[in-house]
């Protein structure tokens, strides 16, 4: 339980100054990453939350939702991440993450470590404070939206290589890298649409309170989120076109490569044809010169020479 403590809760009261606490104080900032059920249980009561508010947002399939009971406010919002699929490509995906506002504590509850949060323990946001729990979830929720922009801006750059492959290609590989990314820009843009509602919530009601700052804070993330929707909308259109061209490219591709392989072999059929005629146990031409073989050895280049002269001219390789 020890090591519970030390490693999840922290208080930053001045500026740069994260401190790791032994014990759940007014002010402090509680991360639980994968909680076990004691852990959540612990938390609950000491709080005096409903286990629910964590249950939900452990929960991979949850919707992102802002809920109040009591004083206490739970805002669960979707946030990105990398994972892989059997082949080694890339997937970008979405899962929950919950923010719990209680009267003296802050709360953030997810499934996986996040390098979200990660920027706020590792001193790399400036202006965050733990004690004052509405501009801090604010500030998570605008990281969020910066991460889904950061993220597309890799998805494209991918596009971008992949489709550099795929004039060259002629495997399957290359266009099931574009449905990886193509899935993950459908998770996103689910999961921006159903954050946005949130947002928009937050601005509406009353659920927090907020100065005058925070809500200009709440108006950015709003405007980052509509941004971040409408790239994930665009790169997806693009995607959707790009994997069916490039799959008549591939097919292209492969008929060039199939008809310079056929014009090859016609030539190398040539000599092979000639030769095997001068190769019967018959009587033949030239058969008693003995200049025979220097005759047909030039006949066979001339014939290969312009049937490769006929294939380049028509273009065939």
């Amino acid at each position: 339980m020890r090591r519970f403590y030390y490693d999840r809760i922290l208080r930053c009261k001045r500026e740069k100054k994260i401190e790791k606490l032994d014990d759940i104080t007014k002010g402090c900032w509680i991360n639980l990453t994968a909680p076990s059920e004691s852990e959540i249980n612990l938390v609950a009561n000491k709080l005096n939350i409903p286990v629910d508010f964590f249950k939900d947002a452990l929960d991979d399939e949850e919707r992102s939702r802002i809920e109040r009971e009591d004083n206490n406010v739970l805002i669960i919002v979707d946030f990105p991440y990398i994972t892989h699929d059997d082949a080694g490509l890339p997937i970008y995906e979405t899962i929950p993450i919950g923010m719990v506002i209680t009267e003296d504590c802050f709360i953030t509850v997810s499934l996986k470590e996040t390098p979200i949060l990660s920027d706020f323990y590792n001193n790399k946001i400036k202006g965050f404070f733990t004690n004052k729990k509405t501009r801090f979830a604010l500030q998570i929720l605008f990281s969020i939206s910066t991460y889904y922009l950061r993220y597309l801006k890799q998805i494209n750059k991918k596009t971008d290589e992949i489709e550099r492959g795929l004039h060259r290609s002629m495997k399957n590989k290359e266009l099931y890298a574009l449905l990886a990314l193509e899935k993950s820009l459908v998770y996103f843009t689910t999961s921006l649409k159903s954050n946005k509602i949130v947002l928009e919530k937050l601005l509406r009601l009353n659920h927090l309170r907020m100065y005058e700052e925070d809500k200009d804070l709440l108006e950015d993330v709003i405007i980052e989120t509509q941004q971040a929707i409408e790239m994930a909308e665009i790169y997806s259109s693009i995607l959707s076109g790009m994997m069916d061209a490039f799959a008549s490219v591939i097919s292209n591709n492969l008929n060039i490569v199939m008809k310079f392989l056929t014009s090859i072999t016609i030539i190398l059929a040539l000599p092979t044809m000639v030769s095997s005629f001068f190769g019967m146990n018959v009587e033949l031409p030239f058969q008693h010169n003995h200049d025979a073989f220097s005759y047909i050895l030039i006949f066979v280049i001339f014939l290969s020479g312009l049937t490769t002269f006929i294939f380049w001219k028509k273009k065939f390789f």
